[in-house]
């Protein structure tokens, strides 16, 4: 687990990509006994290459992926194509300057930003806020106010301007594919009113008419579930599973989880939730149920 944006070697950047890359062939050198000179050997390479593929530090050509994947024994076409998928993302995220990059954003936000504007999928799970690609702007204004991390009223206008240029993201030719779960609380949550609240659950009753949207809510009733442990996201950047990345939020920080194995755990974890969970049709009547209850 780390931070994205770390700085190292040669003052490159470390990306998460990067480093999800460079653990999975870390991984898979150790599988095959193999040491880091035995590879820069194969490669015509310094040891020091190799510490900094792994390590995250640089992009990764494919001609050097397949000769490891050869080096290492790996025959799984699957691997090798999750492997070079990672690779080209990470190596256009590298030579991208997006617009999150002269946007004025608390904390490692503009990290996260970048990483989702990058990712094909979405799957998240939110226990007391309605996620951030589904927020009216009264909802984020408000939201806001009650954050003291937010100091003023400009960092506010900030992040609702980002939050909306981030939203665009679900339309489009090629949008994103969000699959949220939304436990009951964040529904009740008066958020700025009643009125606000009425007009959130509004927009999440349209939002749900999207065929790359997909809202269910895990209520009350269903009792004990797997994600009581907070929130978290799936980013997925190739074919399920191939290359996902986890994202939660800490207070005054964050933290991704990279490593095949781990990022794993929580797409279990996801799919118990959505098994508990209402199926999308019953969350919209249940949505719009709670928006009739608020009072006027």
């Amino acid at each position: 687990m780390s931070k994205p944006g770390a700085t190292g070697p040669g003052n490159r950047a470390s990306t998460v990509l990067g480093r999800r890359l460079g653990g999975e062939l870390q991984r898979l050198r150790l599988a095959a006994g193999m040491t880091q000179q035995q590879a820069a050997g194969y490669l015509s390479a310094t040891a020091t290459k190799v510490v900094k593929i792994e390590s995250g530090w640089v992009p990764v050509r494919d001609p050097d992926i397949r000769a490891l994947c050869q080096l290492y024994g790996v025959t799984d076409s699957r691997i090798l194509a999750g492997l070079l998928d990672i690779a080209k993302t990470d190596r256009e995220r590298r030579k991208v300057r997006g617009w999150w990059d002269d946007s004025l954003l608390p904390g490692g936000q503009a990290g996260y930003i970048a990483m989702e504007d990058a990712a094909l999928r979405n799957r998240q799970w939110q226990v007391a806020l309605i996620p951030g690609l589904f927020q009216t702007a009264e909802y984020t204004r408000a939201m806001g106010v009650a954050d003291l991390a937010w100091g003023d009223v400009d960092q506010i206008e900030t992040v609702v301007e980002v939050r909306a240029r981030r939203q665009q993201r679900l339309y489009g030719d090629a949008p994103l594919q969000m699959h949220a779960i939304i436990w009951e609380a964040a529904l009740r949550q008066l958020m700025g009113g009643s009125a606000v609240m009425r007009r959130q659950l509004a927009h999440l009753r349209d939002l749900g008419d999207l065929p790359n949207v997909h809202i269910q809510v895990l209520p009350f009733r269903a009792g004990g579930h797997t994600g009581v442990g907070g929130p978290f996201n799936i980013l997925s950047f190739g074919e399920d599973g191939a290359v996902d990345v986890v994202h939660m939020d800490a207070p005054r920080s964050e933290i991704w989880v990279e490593d095949a194995e781990r990022s794993a755990v929580f797409v279990e974890m996801f799919n118990g939730l959505s098994r508990t969970s209402m199926s999308p049709y019953d969350s919209m009547q249940f949505i719009e149920g709670i928006a009739k209850g608020m009072s006027e």
